[in-house]
């Protein structure tokens, strides 16, 4: 297949525009407006295009050639429409070229959306107009000149019994006003008050007070009342800004520059497609996934429909009220992409970096540019691949370049840092880092809690964990639906035996299809690996299908009793993998309505429960289910399963029980899984990457010792050697030792041709075997 640039069509997956998102607005308020309605908007974009048609519209544009069909250009909105002071959550799809709206639903009562920035805002003012948080806060004594400043969170899971409209909580804290610095870290001073907020109202309801006690101690406060108590009275400062610090900055630490003197290797067009090292694929961006990849192809072959993160929840292991509701969905409960930083270069992203804008609106519709929420960029990954022939005395050794599409959010105290990393030999590498500030409590001056560590006096740091899952719809070297195949391949050890393995270092590699809908867990014991399969291509040299694989990491998953509430918002946390039959619109591994919800739905699980299938006709479907019902509707408004092409979903946990090394902001964790080529290529695709020396490397000399090619100045290097890293001059040494081949395991040479051999009359044979023999001790059993 072959590209044509010259394609003048807009593409359906270009990013949205504000006239287009001007546009979608002025109709949906056009149509629902009038009746003294008013309009709160949540969230906006480009609504993506039924995967049938655009597969159709991607087969076309690869083949260099006009699509038969464009898919319609979409607009999906989320808002309020506010009638009578009551508020209706409802979608409309808009076609911004036609001028007319194809879709519009209206949510049931139950069904919470992220919270925005506007409705975060006014959980402070509510704060401090309420006579109830005035007569909380008098029940304790703060030291001179401290304030008070607030964190709005999401109200989290409600209890079993609890039927509550949209609320908020949020966490105190106090900050030292002395300073007269905004950054001063507030986090070092937490409050043993939690405030609610009806969202609806902006009215507090009431004023949860924390348990602070330690050991042995109650899940429950004291009752309020009595003499006042004296806060921070041995607390310490737990500054991170620059000026504000407690040490001086270390005056050792020497620059590192990240140069590309002839410019980047990648190509940004218009339409934010994205050309490096034969991959090609196009950049999204969505209020709630942040960064999105669309269409990965490598030397135009695809590899993925689309690849993205879909949810992360933080849940918190301190079981005093109110903390068993203290689990956020990042994702779902406020966006990550709405969290998206504003990039810095030279700072968040090195070398010659792209940024990426996104349009996104703000709460009446209207358009905002959010700037450089995605940096792209090159980065040096270490040895891509090397080999030394030391019977020759050459090596030849290359770097593994990454391009990186990355994009940070803050959410309240934490930051998150993700990344897709694409590799010069075919390989992707999708990370996580956190980062930022770990939540804290308050604790008793002097005790010690099982629910978190003490990170500084009076301050606890509370367990927790943040599972994440990520969403990967392929398409392995076709886009056909029935053309992917997931595999799941293990290596199990065969038992010694005289037919197979007589001497018991045989194991064998185990195959099974994933046929329909399910989950799995990582087994790092069988080495159990999901292959991503093209059904009928198969590898020209080992003459398997074609194909891409990743290894799950066995990290922990979900520690909250199965009977919990916890555990019924994020079912997709109890498992390393599902496989799910693919339908439009079904991104989300927690389901779509994550805030305030009781038990997941439409998530993952729910996703599996269907019964869809990926093999045949399904002729029996889970829970004894009919697969053949093709997608049809139940009694019970369900729809049943059908034949489907399959999305694999890949959770990953950090479990973070807090060290003191993690304040007053943590050292990044950094979490990595990866999708390789298995027989997807010949050979090596990274063997035409050139062996070039990186001539700005310098050798540091040590204690003023002079060495070959450094003229007395510290860091100038000689300019005799090779350009390349494949010569024999990167070998030379004055050790024996390491230059002999009998080091490496290698032969001493030369080579030899066998017809030149003698051979040996029968009698020497037999003299050579017994001297054999003889020196190693050899003895006939």
């Amino acid at each position: 297949m072959a590209i044509d640039q010259g394609l003048t069509i807009p593409h359906p997956l270009r990013p949205l525009s504000a006239d287009e998102l001007a546009k979608a607005r002025d109709q949906v308020v056009k149509e629902h407006g009038g009746d003294g309605a008013a309009f709160f908007f949540r969230s906006a974009g480009v609504d993506e295009p039924k995967k049938a048609d655009l597969i159709s519209f991607l087969a076309a544009e690869h083949e260099g050639r006009e699509p038969e069909v464009v898919p319609p250009r979409q607009l999906k909105l989320l808002y309020d429409i506010i009638k009578d002071g009551k508020a209706q959550l409802t979608e409309t799809v808009v076609d911004v070229d036609a001028g007319a709206i194809r879709d519009t639903k209206a949510f049931p009562m139950r069904c919470q959306t992220s919270y925005t920035a506007l409705e975060f805002g006014m959980f402070q003012e509510a704060c401090i107009s309420s006579e109830m948080f005035k007569e909380a806060l008098e029940e304790f004594v703060l030291p001179e000149n401290f304030s008070i400043t607030i964190d709005p969170w999401p109200y989290g899971g409600p209890d079993p019994s609890e039927d509550v409209p949209r609320y908020m909580q949020g966490l105190v804290y106090a900050r030292d006003s002395s300073k007269n610095n905004a950054d001063s870290n507030h986090y070092s001073y937490p409050m043993p008050i939690i405030p609610i907020m009806d969202v609806a109202t902006k009215k507090l309801i009431r004023v949860d007070r924390l348990a602070t006690g330690g050991v042995g101690d109650s899940l429950f406060p004291p009752p309020s009342g009595g003499k006042p108590k004296n806060l921070f009275e041995h607390s310490n400062p737990a500054e991170y800004v620059p000026e504000l610090l407690d040490r001086p900055f270390r005056t050792d630490l020497k620059p590192i520059n990240v140069t590309q003197p002839e410019g980047a290797s990648f190509e940004v067009h218009e339409d934010n497609l994205v050309e490096w090292q034969k991959w090609r694929f196009r950049v999204g961006f969505t209020l709630r996934e942040g960064a999105v990849l669309h269409d990965v192809c490598y030397d135009n072959r695809p590899i993925l429909y689309r690849l993205s993160f879909s949810e992360m929840t933080v849940p918190y292991g301190d079981p005093r009220p109110p903390f068993h509701r203290k689990q956020a969905f990042d994702f779902g409960d406020g966006g990550i992409g709405r969290a998206a930083n504003n990039l810095k270069l030279g700072c968040d992203c090195l070398g010659a970096i792209h940024y990426f804008d996104w349009v996104m609106p703000g709460s009446d519709g209207n358009p905002d540019l959010a700037r450089n929420v995605i940096c792209l960029h090159e980065q040096d990954n270490g040895i891509g691949w090397k080999h030394t022939n030391f019977r020759t005395g050459r090596a030849v050794v290359t770097r593994l370049r990454e391009l990186v599409v990355q994009f940070v959010a803050t959410l309240a105290n934490y930051e998150y840092v993700f990344a897709y990393k694409l590799d010069t030999a075919g390989g992707i590498s999708i990370e996580t880092r956190a980062t930022g500030i770990v939540s804290v409590v308050p604790i008793d001056e002097g005790k010690v809690s099982g629910y978190g560590n003490v990170v500084s006096p009076g301050v606890l740091a509370q367990n927790h964990q943040h599972i994440f899952a990520v969403r990967i719809d392929p398409s392995v070297d076709s886009y056909g639906e029935d053309d992917t195949a997931v595999v799941i391949e293990e290596s199990h050890p065969v038992p010694m035996n005289p037919e197979t393995n007589p001497h018991g270092n045989g194991y064998e590699i185990r195959r099974r299809r994933v046929e329909r809908a399910g989950f799995a867990d990582a087994e790092p014991r069988l080495n159990r690996v999901v292959r991503l399969e093209n059904t009928s291509k198969k590898n020209a040299v080992s003459g398997k299908n074609v194909g891409y694989k990743l290894v799950p990491n066995a990290t922990q998953l979900l520690l909250a009793d199965d009977n919990s509430v916890q555990a019924a918002r994020a079912p997709y946390a109890k498992h390393h993998l599902w496989f799910t039959g693919y339908r439009d619109d079904e991104l989300w591994a927690a389901g779509e309505f994550t805030n305030q919800a009781h038990h997941e739905e439409g998530g993952v699980k729910t996703m599996v429960e269907r019964g869809d299938w990926f093999v045949g006709d399904g002729a029996k479907g889970v829970n004894g289910m009919n697969g053949e019902v093709n997608g049809e509707v139940n009694g019970e408004g369900k729809e049943m399963g059908k034949k489907c092409s399959p999305v694999v979903w890949n959770v990953f946990g950090l479990t973070h029980n807090p060290r003191v090394e993690d304040w007053p902001v943590m050292p990044v964790e950094i979490h990595q899984f990866h999708l390789r080529p298995a027989d997807f290529f010949t050979s090596n695709p990274a063997l035409d990457i050139p062996s070039t020396r990186n001539e700005s490397s310098v050798l540091v000399p040590c204690c003023d010792d002079k060495v070959s090619g450094i003229g007395g100045g510290k860091g100038a290097i000689g300019t005799q050697l090779s350009s390349t890293c494949c010569s024999s001059a990167s070998l030379r040494t004055d050790s024996t030792v390491q230059r002999n081949p009998m080091s490496h395991l290698q032969g001493t040479g030369p080579d030899v041709d066998p017809k030149e051999i003698p051979v040996q009359p029968a009698k020497e044979k037999r003299r050579l075997s017994a001297t054999l023999s003889n020196l190693f001790s050899w003895k006939k059993e």
